[in-house]
């Protein structure tokens, strides 16, 4: 084991270890092109829930473990040597899952969670812990709101009828929605000139995201800022308490790996 970290040696990983990476982020992503460059064997785990995802190199698996017993046996038929945790910071279950099956098999684990936004000046935030809180506030912040909080969990917006949404995802929303809505299919990362034109286009009163962090959707937080606009910010929710590092580079140090040039992923 690497003194600081999971690798097998300070030196770098030293056998072909299997590594498990949860997630596809981008950041997670990256963390797959590093080792994969370094002949460490990845496998990705992507939940499925977008048909034609951004896949990783290395070796990929879609869908469910079947519950922590699930993942817990897989951890020991693959013998995997570490297990990263790069999962939407929004991704409550899996993180769990990942903490008590590795627990579970004395499997080394590893959380690579991005940074949250944090307010700057001139920001109008309002804090919420929920989605159901965040649409108790709308009523007070205008007729026209953007949501991006992801395609799922909408029906907490299906009740409010004297508003309009603007609601952007990656793949077609789930129901049930509100009654009155656009919907834009778009991935980012989005640009600030592009994020102002939206919000005047269809003269959006106010903004409602998760705090989800990273930079391929902050150009919508600056956007807000200069409109004047608030933005309804869906704090976080708790998480298992395991190693947790911020960025790629780290989580490759912890592993033990020698990284001499950046990796390819993208965001």
């Amino acid at each position: 084991m690497h003194p600081n970290g999971l690798g097998s040696t300070g030196k770098g990983v030293s056998v072909t270890p299997q590594v498990l990476i949860l997630g596809g982020t981008g950041e997670a992503r990256q963390l797959a092109a590093h080792l994969v460059g370094r002949g460490v064997r990845v496998t990705s785990s992507l939940a499925g829930r977008v048909s034609r995802p951004q896949l990783p190199e290395g070796e990929v698996r879609v869908g469910g473990f079947g519950g922590i017993d699930g993942l817990a046996d897989w951890l020991r038929r693959e013998e995997v040597r570490a297990v990263v945790d790069a999962t939407h910071p929004f991704a409550r279950t899996m993180s769990e899952h990942a903490a008590r099956a590795t627990a579970a098999t004395g499997t080394p684990v590893l959380a690579l969670r991005r940074r949250p936004w944090q307010p700057v000046p001139g920001d109008d935030w309002r804090p919420v812990s929920s989605l159901e809180d965040a649409a108790a506030l709308l009523p007070d912040l205008g007729d026209r709101i953007l949501l991006t909080t992801g395609r799922q969990e909408l029906a907490h917006f299906a009740a409010l009828r004297d508003q309009h949404f603007v609601i952007r995802t990656v793949e077609p929303p789930e129901p049930p929605l509100p009654p009155h809505v656009t919907t834009l299919l778009s991935r980012g990362p989005f640009t600030t000139d592009g994020e102002l034109e939206l919000l005047r286009e269809h003269r959006i009163d106010a903004v409602v995201t998760k705090n989800s962090g990273g930079t391929m959707t902050t150009a919508k937080l600056t956007a807000a800022r200069e409109l004047g606009l608030p933005v309804v910010m869906v704090q976080r929710p708790p998480v298992p308490e395991v190693p947790e590092v911020g960025t790629v580079e780290e989580a490759v140090e912890r592993l033990g790996v020698t990284v001499t040039s950046p990796g390819t992923g993208g965001e």
